[in-house]
Formats: structure tokens, C-alpha cells, sequence
């Protein structure tokens, strides 16, 4: 049976112990200390960081063995300490897709928790814009963001 929805998207949240400003920037800045490494095109071997350039239009990139950069997201929305918005440029076979129309995108909100924590809301959606793999994308990137929010949350 061929999944029609068009809207799929999916949706993960983790509490970690931090003001929202600290949150954002261990998001943003600390990308390459919990980012999982077999989830890059460079692997654990290759990978020499991957970050998101902190403005509007930033790119998403990993530079891998001999310095060689890989593009795969744009940022969309910069609103620290509250709100980040990037394209997904990684195709269902992990192929850079250079079209932003064929992207998908992650949202990310930080909201002020009790007691100095931050709840972070993730939502990464649009998976019909990678074609008829969107939805079998959209089901393996849903254990993919958790193991990934996990990890985030350790740094705290």
C-alpha cells in the first residue's frame, strides 16, 4: 500500500538542562561534539566537523578527509535563542539533492522550561518533497532525530 499523505512529518522533543540561549547555541555551535558520526558522508573515520554557519542563508556542511566540504541545508530561520529552521538537502539514498524544492526541512524551537531547563521541540517535515521515497525516509529518520536529541541532550 503507497502512502499518500503529503504532509508527513515528524515531530521529537528532549529536555536538557540549560537556559534556552545555551540550548540553541550547543544546537548550533556544538553540532560536531553530538552529531552521530556514521550519519555524514565522511564517516567516523573521515569527519573533521560538521556545523551550521550562524546567520540566515547559512549553510549546513560537514568537511570531511582533506578538507573536502559537503554542503546538504540552508539555514531558512535564525532566531536565537528561540527558533531555528533549515532545508534538509539529503536525498532518501543520502545523495545531496541541490534543488531546495526537492529539500525537506527541520524546525527547531527552544521553550524555557522549569528550574533552568529548556524543552526542545524538533519537527522535520515535507518528506513528499523527496519523491516516492518520502515516506520510507520519513520512517527511518524517525529513530535517526532520537538517537540524535539523545546524544544532544548529554552535553548538558
Amino acid at each position: 500500500m503507497r502512502e499518500t499523505n503529503t504532509d508527513l512529518s515528524l515531530r521529537v522533543s528532549v529536555s536538557v538542562a540549560a537556559g534556552a540561549a545555551e540550548a540553541f547555541t550547543g544546537f548550533t555551535e556544538r553540532l560536531d561534539s553530538w552529531w552521530v558520526r556514521e550519519f555524514t558522508w565522511s564517516g567516523p573515520g573521515g569527519l573533521q566537523t560538521i556545523g551550521i554557519e550562524p546567520e540566515l542563508g547559512g549553510k549546513a556542511y560537514e568537511i570531511g578527509p582533506h578538507g573536502f566540504r559537503l554542503d546538504w541545508g540552508r539555514v531558512l530561520v535564525w532566531e536565537p535563542p528561540g527558533r531555528l529552521v533549515f532545508s534538509w538537502q539529503i536525498d532518501p539514498d543520502r545523495v545531496p539533492q541541490p534543488d531546495p524544492a526537492r529539500a525537506s526541512e527541520v524546525e527547531v524551537h527552544f521553550h524555557e522550561g522549569p528550574h533552568g531547563t529548556t524543552v526542545v521541540d524538533l519537527e522535520h517535515r515535507h518528506f513528499h518533497r523527496h519523491g516516492p521515497d518520502g515516506a520510507g525516509y520519513w520512517r527511518a529518520m524517525t529513530d535517526g532525530w532520537q538517537e540524535l536529541l539523545d546524544r544532544y541532550a548529554r552535553l548538558f
